[in-house]
């Protein structure tokens, strides 16, 4: 796919970013092609003033999706008000995670045969009409049911995004658009249950203004969808429909990727959940764990989207690579007697390999991807990442209760075995197979 490319320099003169389907700019005669990669690398600030108005769309659609997050964090305390047990309310909220992850594999099917346009529309749709119907269901397993449903919906829009994200971006962009799509959503996450809790308080303190709204950010996200983003799938190919997830495990290098991801996200996960087991274990306050949550939340939003007008130049073994290492390196440091100094560097440690890799880690899915099968290796890779998420803290706990401390050396040793496999599943991004 051809596309222009911006310089960063501010006196050179700045193409418009190419879109599917038209010609790129000529270069006028007599000027050199650009001869470093940096030349061609757009910034921040080009990368999305140049975009397309669908990538725009889908880049506030992700931030506007999470920020309107409220069902999974209020989710218990909705339940037991109803004055349902703190069993029920716990296993409602991983039947929403069940069905989260679902939701990415049917939505990278949906994707390919509907388009992201309709895609994005009826998931966002269907998740404003049973957000808000759990306001209006008593019985317990007409709510469990509902909950899977929800979690279901909400996420089949994002291998859509994300496959619409990487055809419109070019081929020269997809690191920094990756970077922006994690942007939208590190945001949305943080500011989430602030909004929620402003909603609360507002409808003082009842649970109904607070699903109205998210509702109504869904809603207003599908009707924006509908709106802005092209129908059809964003090449108009003819083979869509063709694709399965068949043919992505077919693809054993990447299902190797796949593997490495889930083992690396289920590491990830245990600073929210055994590290807090940790700390308290260790006798330390929990001043300090909250510290580390809000330093990674600070750090990565602000300087991983800058970053990566760095890193998206480096090789991807390089990049993803050292992700997958500091990230290890970072548990493992956990290991040593816990104290305030353990817990800020060894989250620093593993933090600045968050903030190197993560863009790399979402877009090369994309990038290798054969066109036909785009929405489905990240509906995999999505999966794969929801599936890490939800076993990692489950996974972390027992071994946890097991081993003590010294079962962050376990999680370091796993971690450094992901680095492995990933390393040996990376090929060159430059050209898709069957592109």
């Amino acid at each position: 796919m051809s596309t222009a490319r911006a310089s960063a320099a501010a006196d050179e003169q700045s193409a418009p970013a190419a879109v599917p389907g038209t010609a790129s700019p000529a270069r006028p005669a007599g000027e050199p092609a650009a001869d470093t990669t940096a030349a061609r690398r757009p910034t921040v600030r080009a990368a999305f003033t140049e975009a397309p108005l669908a990538v725009k769309t889908l880049l506030a659609g992700v931030f506007i999706n999470r920020l309107g997050g409220f069902l999974n964090i209020f989710l218990v305390l909705y339940l037991t008000s109803l004055g349902h047990s703190a069993g029920r309310a716990t296993l409602a909220l991983g039947a929403y995670g069940a069905g989260t992850v679902l939701g990415v594999l049917i939505g990278g099917s949906l994707s390919d045969r509907m388009g992201a346009r309709n895609t994005t529309a009826v998931s966002m749709a269907a998740s404003a009409v049973l957000t808000a119907a759990l306001l209006y269901l008593t019985d317990y397993a007409a709510l469990l049911a509902v909950v899977v449903l929800a979690g279901l919906a909400g996420q089949m829009f994002r291998p859509a995004s994300a496959a619409l994200l990487s055809e419109l971006a070019g081929e020269d962009r997809q690191v920094m658009v990756f970077a922006m799509y994690r942007f939208g959503l590190n945001l949305g996450a943080m500011a989430a249950p602030l909004v929620g809790f402003g909603l609360f308080r507002l409808g003082h303190d009842s649970y109904d203004l607070l699903f109205w709204g998210e509702a109504a950010i869904a809603l207003a996200f599908a009707v924006l969808a509908w709106r802005t983003l092209p129908p059809g799938t964003a090449r108009g190919r003819q083979d869509a429909a063709t694709g399965s997830y068949l043919a992505v495990l077919r693809d054993r290098r990447f299902s190797l990727y796949l593997v490495a991801t889930l083992i690396h996200t289920a590491v990830y996960a245990q600073y929210l959940s055994t590290l807090p087991l940790d700390v308290a274990a260790s006798g330390l306050a929990v001043f300090w764990y909250t510290v580390a949550v809000s330093l990674n939340g600070f750090l990565v939003i602000a300087f991983e989207l800058v970053l990566t007008k760095v890193t998206q130049d480096w090789p991807v073994r390089v990049t993803i690579g050292l992700a997958f290492a500091l990230l290890g390196s970072g548990v493992a440091l956990y290991g040593l007697p816990m104290g305030p100094a353990v817990i800020v560097t060894a989250t620093l440690v593993w933090t600045l390999g968050e903030i190197i890799g993560g863009p790399a880690i979402f877009s090369y899915p994309a990038v290798v991807a054969p066109d036909h099968l785009k929405s489905h290796y990240l509906g995999s890779f999505h999966f794969a990442f929801g599936l890490g998420s939800a076993v990692g803290p489950v996974a972390g706990g027992w071994l946890f209760a097991e081993l003590g401390h010294s079962f962050w050396f376990v999680l370091g040793g796993a971690s450094a075995l992901a680095t492995l496999l990933v390393l040996a599943s990376l090929r060159n991004p430059a050209r898709r197979p069957g592109a």
